[in-house]
């Protein structure tokens, strides 16, 4: 869990294909030789409408509408999904209870993002920004008309109030990377705040940070006594277009539309915010809620399963065309699923044995008999970008490394030979082949670990043993095969499947050999690299959950967050990505080019979608005149 910037607050209100993006360091900050359109410089301090990075912001001060939306769409309905497993809370981010769908859709920060514009930030509860060129400090110039959802303004104390809580009730992984980040916070006067940094706060990151938080009333935490690090039961009172409607724990959230939305009218929201209400279904299994679909019992599902993707949508109403399957390409980075170890277990901290654990996960085989050949596999943290390490290292990435080689911190070989890949294997068989098992074999010979009698791997009389936690039965059909490749190995491995509470608990204790983790990384990654694998966050981190301490990483990171360029950043990246594929912590699991949509014929949406963003519960929009003719045909109540 993290702190959200204007990047996740957009992410928010798109339809997330998979873990939900939080702080992740998407702050989007400004290389200040060039200014943005529209920006002004009055005694060296320039004042603008946004920031941005790289480039020019692709919307200038004064437009009429975004260039993915519909600005006619109508306003009205309803859009119903389908969540799984259960809720307790309402709050985001504590570590205490489990948060029910879309508890942040009310929530807007100072600034905001587009999804076209994968670098630029923009005024939204601000109407401009103000920054010297050492960006020492910058200022936010506020709106005078924002209202909270019980009508009463918003002002810059709200801003300091909000900001704060992040810094004292934050999760310990957050607070440890921002940590003497401010030097000071002043409100110039209710509607005017400025945040002064410190030296050592990271360049790139700084206005993000400050303009990135969402803005709650400081009353109502007084008044409720409401704690950011406690679950809540219903959501914080913020300034944004939806607000709690009903909901039954564990069965059912309704978010409706404010008709008193103080930004109703603003051309960022033309074509926006189109639904008055927001339904979330629970279900306890895939299954009920596949089921349900198919009854009308909500109308979008999301499908990220490619078995029912591939064989389960032949109903008679995908037949008959009234519910239609999309398949939109996804631009984002893609989401690198994977098994991860727990390098604090002795027996995971040898990368020979990773190695060879690795090779027993035969994807070939998975992808086409599990997944009808409907994924790919992961070949970097940045998968579907250029931001991906290639071939041997750039002259670039050579500056970078090679220091890391001459301390003896990385090996000779990550100069000159090719990024670490993964074995293509046999996808006709789910075994792993002769040579496989030879070359798995050879790697825990290396280490240490000699086959038996038995043929069971031991060291100092201990058998290698591998213990995977899952709670969703979906992954069975993965992980089975999995081990009892590990067994022909000579490795014990097992599955144990418990309960979501017990799952969460384990991952933040560190209480497992190897479990899931979904790597979601930013076009424009920084400080928040250190939240996923930095040395000082692997005691209690929710992304650092493989524990990695590596101070060859911990010194590649910094040039990542220090580059001032696009093409100085990519490097950057380039030489981390080949160092953490190095260190095989992962084994990359899949990923998908394309979003797997299927809905009932009662919404519409832009011919062309954004390349970050699907967009469901930002700019879709419900038909009446289509609704009507399903429930003419008795496919809908």
């Amino acid at each position: 869990m993290s702190r959200p910037t204007a990047r996740a607050v957009a992410a928010s209100s798109a339809l997330s294909m998979g873990q939900s993006l939080r702080w992740s360091g998407v702050a989007v900050m400004a290389s200040i030789a060039v200014l943005a359109a529209g920006a002004v410089k009055a005694q060296d301090v320039t004042v603008s409408h946004g920031y941005s990075n790289f480039g020019e912001l692709k919307y200038p001060v004064e437009f009429d509408h975004l260039d993915y939306v519909n600005p006619d769409a109508p306003k009205g309905g309803e859009i119903s999904t389908w969540a799984l497993g259960t809720f307790d809370s309402f709050n985001q981010y504590a570590r205490d209870g489990n948060p029910a769908a879309l508890n942040t859709i009310g929530s807007e920060p100072l600034l905001t993002s587009f999804a076209d514009d994968p670098y630029g930030v923009y005024c939204f509860l601000c109407t401009t920004l103000e920054y010297p060129e050492d960006l020492a400090f910058v200022t936010f110039n506020l709106r005078d008309d924002v209202k909270f959802s019980n009508g009463t303004p918003m002002t810059a104390e709200d801003v300091e109030f909000s900001f704060n809580l992040f810094l004292e009730q934050g999760i310990v992984e957050y607070r440890r990377i921002v940590e003497g980040f401010i030097d000071r916070v002043e409100i110039e006067n209710p509607y005017r705040i400025t945040f002064y940094f410190k030296e050592e706060a990271s360049f790139r990151d700084r206005v993000g940070f400050a303009g990135g938080t969402p803005v709650f009333s400081k009353t109502w935490f007084e008044e409720t006594g409401t704690r950011l690090d406690k679950a809540t039961k219903e959501p914080f009172m913020s300034t944004g277009p939806y607000v709690l409607g009903s909901f039954e724990p564990n069965r059912q959230v309704v978010y409706t539309r404010n008709k008193d939305y103080w930004g109703e009218d603003l051309p960022v929201n033309r074509g926006r915010n189109n639904f008055d209400s927001i339904r979330t279904e629970y279900f306890a299994d895939r299954t009920a809620a596949f089921e349900a679909f198919k009854t009308g019992a909500y109308l979008f599902k999301a499908e990220s399963d490619p078995k029912d993707w591939a064989t389960g949508y032949e109903f008679e109403n995908v037949k008959n065309g009234s519910v239609i399957l999309d398949t939109p390409s996804d631009g984002t980075v893609g989401q690198a699923l994977s098994f991860v170890f727990n390098l604090d277990r002795p027996q995971w901290q040898d990368p020979k044995v990773r190695e060879a654990i690795g090779l027993m996960f035969n994807f070939e085989w998975s992808n086409a008999t599990l997944f009808y050949g409907l994924f790919e596999r992961p070949d970097s943290f940045w998968p579907n970008t250029d931001l991906a390490a290639t071939g041997t290292p750039s002259e670039g990435e050579l500056a970078i490394l090679e220091p890391l080689v001459a301390e003896g911190l990385l090996p000779e070989g990550i100069l000159t030979d090719e990024v670490t890949t993964q074995v293509v294997q046999d996808e006709m068989r789910a075994r792993p082949t002769r040579r496989v098992l030879r070359q798995a074999g050879k790697l825990l010979d290396e280490a240490g670990w000699e086959a038996g009698d038995d043929g069971m791997r031991r060291k100092d009389g201990e058998v290698l043993s591998l213990n995977v936690i899952q709670f969703n039965p979906l992954y069975d059909r993965v992980v089975n095969p999995f081990i009892e490749n590990l067994k022909a190995l000579g490795v014990d491995g097992s599955l144990e499947r418990i309960d979501r509470a017990q799952y969460i608990e384990r991952r933040r204790a560190g209480n497992f050999d190897m479990t899931n983790q979904g790597f979601q990384m930013p076009f424009e990654p920084s400080i928040g690299l250190q939240q996923w694998f930095a040395s000082k966050t692997a005691d209690n981190s929710s992304r650092n959950l493989m524990r990695l301490r590596n101070e060859a990483v911990d010194k590649v990171i910094p040039y990542v967050i220090d580059a001032s360029t696009l093409d100085e950043m990519k490097t950057a990246v380039h030489a981390l990505d080949r160092v953490l594929l190095s260190l095989r912590f992962a084994i990359p699991q899949w990923y998908k080019k394309e979003n797997w949509l299927a809905y009932y014929d009662v919404y519409g949406r832009p011919d062309e979608l954004p390349p970050l963003a699907v967009g469901l519960y930002d700019f879709w929009w419900y038909e009446e005149d289509k609704a009507q003719a399903l429930r003419d045909k008795g496919v809908l109540r």
